[in-house]
């Protein structure tokens, strides 16, 4: 099976019921941060190893050139920052620890203090998201978070698992079990419409498993709900997709609408848990028109297949067309445009309030009822 990006899978979660009462003892005594959804979210994924080969949040030896180079001090590739923010006056020193609580005031993990350093907020969004504008979603949640970072290694404590969401250890040796040896990776925060179903297929044809990975972190407000997501997604499944080529796991992941630089984050996250290729489409995590349409996969060939390790399945826009009588994309179809069926995302939303069903060529009816439904339940609320 593919190795985990830098070669070991990191497992920073308490296994025993000793290490858990010491380490909620020892939080007793020490200053209390508390996170946001965002810095939980990667708390979790830092706990199971998703974000392999990172045991804390990053100091600044990493964060710097993770920034400038979209790599970790020793030249591991790495494209975006994972950083725990305080307000100066609520910063710990260096060398001390602090404990890690959530909004409910629930602990949830130590991080042993490493480096405590001031960042600019400004040159950050310049590198990663490629504006400055506050009104990417991504840049106004950056400018938002506290002036002072602190790095170091992190002790979770274990949390009731989700079944619907497996740790990269669960999905490898899942894959192992159901002999898979090749597994692409899909990332979505969307519910999946027919162009993704046909880059998906396309993609099961020259490998032995499909891992749907939608994320469940935060996301933007008027993104359509995790839950409603999920439904989506087992009605296409169970209608659609042969059940033994396929593995659904959630990935509690925070959405950073950063465009080329997250698909590159979202590749290696997919390779912690096993796969060894990555669909990327058009405009993957990007919002509004930030981004070149296919910048995310120009991105990828900055680096070399060794280093990276997961390959790249490059998509063109696709859709139905109607000459063609079946889905397609600029490579394999020469028909005008007037034949395709596409329509954008305010479009589909202004159907589904009417309670009208996309056309079948571009929506399943199975999804597109239960996101009907959904609207209806949002609008009677």
């Amino acid at each position: 099976m593919i190795a985990p990006h830098g070669g070991k899978l990191v497992n920073r979660t308490t296994d025993s019921g000793q290490a858990e009462a010491e380490l909620r003892e020892a939080a007793k005594s020490l200053r209390r941060l508390t996170l946001t959804g965002r810095e939980l979210n990667d708390l979790a994924l830092i706990g199971n190893g998703a974000l392999s080969p990172l045991t804390g949040f990053m100091t600044r030896k990493d964060y710097d050139p993770v920034v400038i180079s979209m790599r970790l001090a020793g030249g591991l590739p790495w494209s975006i920052p994972v950083v725990l923010a305080v307000d100066r006056e609520e910063a710990p020193t260096a060398g001390t620890r602090a404990g890690l609580y959530d909004g409910d005031g629930e602990l949830r993990g130590v991080i042993e203090v490493e480096d405590v350093f001031e960042y600019d907020k400004a040159r950050e969004a310049r590198e990663v998201y490629r504006t400055q504008e506050a009104q990417h979603p991504g840049v106004a949640a950056l400018y938002e978070r506290k002036d002072v970072l602190i790095g170091g290694p992190v002790s979770i404590l274990p949390r009731p698992g989700d079944p619907e969401s497996l740790s990269p250890a669960q999905t490898r040796a899942e894959f192992e079990h159901r002999g898979w040896k090749t597994i692409v990776g899909f990332q979505t925060r969307n519910p999946v419409h027919r162009a993704h179903e046909y880059i998906q297929k396309c993609a099961l044809e020259t490998v032995d498993g499909l891992l749907l990975h939608p994320l469940v972190g935060e996301t933007k407000s008027d993104d359509i709900p995790a839950d409603v997501r999920m439904r989506c997604y087992r009605a296409l499944l169970d209608n659609y997709y042969p059940a033994d080529r396929v593995l659904l796991s959630t990935l509690p992941a925070a959405m950073r609408y950063a465009g080329p630089r997250e698909a590159i984050f979202h590749a290696i996250m997919r390779k912690n848990h096993g796969c060894t290729h990555f669909i990327v489409g058009r405009d993957h995590a990007g919002v509004g028109s930030y981004y070149g349409t296919y910048d995310a996969q120009k991105l990828f060939d900055e680096f070399s297949p060794e280093e990276l390790g997961i390959t790249p399945l490059k998509f063109e826009n696709s859709f139905f067309c109607r000459r063609c009588q079946g889905m397609a994309s600029r490579k394999t179809c020469s028909h005008d445009t007037a034949n395709h069926v596409t329509l954008s995302g305010t479009q589909v939303r202004e159907m589904l309030r009417a309670g009208e069903l996309p056309p079948p060529e571009f929506s399943r009816p199975e999804v597109a009822k239960i996101l009907i439904e959904a609207a209806r339940e949002t609008a009677s609320a």
